[in-house]
């Protein structure tokens, strides 16, 4: 039987370690993508294998177009005969401030993980889905990206930057059975919301409670699914009914 991969980026933890649970149940093996925290990715890989398959770990900056590109290309080295068929793009970081005081730095390195990481990963991907007719893309956007967040002008510009992505390279694939989708998480429990004031938060949120990584998995894995084929170009919420 063929080996089935799916690459996600930033799985060490949260959604993306949720993601690549997930995926592993769904028959793949996962390369998961971090950058500093090996013990976290080494977690993430033994809940694969807890998972029943394989995985691999894949330390590099998806920021960094040469460190990315040098992975991707020993990995291929390694399995001539395989290709990565699906790729969650879910790395990302905040580094909130109003913009009146945010340092150019805050402003570039998320704009680089997000929007730079996206391409860095996403365009060596694409030819041999294409070849291979057959690919399934997910981008992690961001109720920011849809609505915008005071203190997130950064973070709102790079997540609504991939939906935009999502619904422009939606269109250029799709001839060759390649979906692209985004989905955009309001307040999930993750190390992503450390530091927010969840009681008051969860007064603005119809469902009255932050989400789990495994809710936002669940979602993933269904965009990845046969049933989910004709599902493209698409931004799905995730968020409590918070932004509709």
């Amino acid at each position: 039987m063929t080996t089935k991969y799916a690459l996600v980026t930033g799985g060490s933890r949260g959604i993306g370690r949720a993601v690549c649970v997930k995926l592993a149940q769904m028959g793949y093996d996962i390369l998961i993508n971090y950058t500093s925290n090996t013990a976290e990715a080494e977690k993430t890989l033994a809940l694969v294998r807890e998972a029943g398959q394989q995985g691999e770990l894949l330390k590099f900056d998806v920021s960094n177009r040469a460190e990315t590109r040098a992975a991707l290309e020993a990995w291929g080295e390694a399995h001539p005969d395989d290709y990565i068929e699906v790729l969650v793009n879910n790395a990302g970081i905040r580094r909130d401030n109003i913009l009146a005081l945010m340092p150019e730095s805050d402003w570039e390195r998320v704009l680089d993980i997000t929007l730079g990481g996206f391409y860095n990963v996403t365009q060596p991907l694409l030819q041999p889905m294409m070849f291979h007719k057959f690919g399934r893309i997910i981008n992690m956007a961001s109720i920011s990206g849809l609505k915008g967040m005071p203190g997130q002008t950064n973070y709102s510009a790079a997540k609504g930057g991939i939906i935009a992505a999502t619904k422009a390279l939606a269109q250029e694939v799709a001839r060759k059975n390649v979906t692209v989708n985004a989905v955009a998480p309001g307040f999930i429990r993750t190390d992503m919301v450390e530091g927010l004031d969840e009681a008051a938060l969860k007064k603005t949120i119809p469902a009255n409670r932050f989400g789990k990584p495994e809710e936002v998995a669940e979602l993933v894995g269904f965009l990845v699914s046969p049933a989910a084929s004709y599902i493209t170009g698409n931004v799905i919420s995730i968020s409590g009914g918070l932004y509709t």
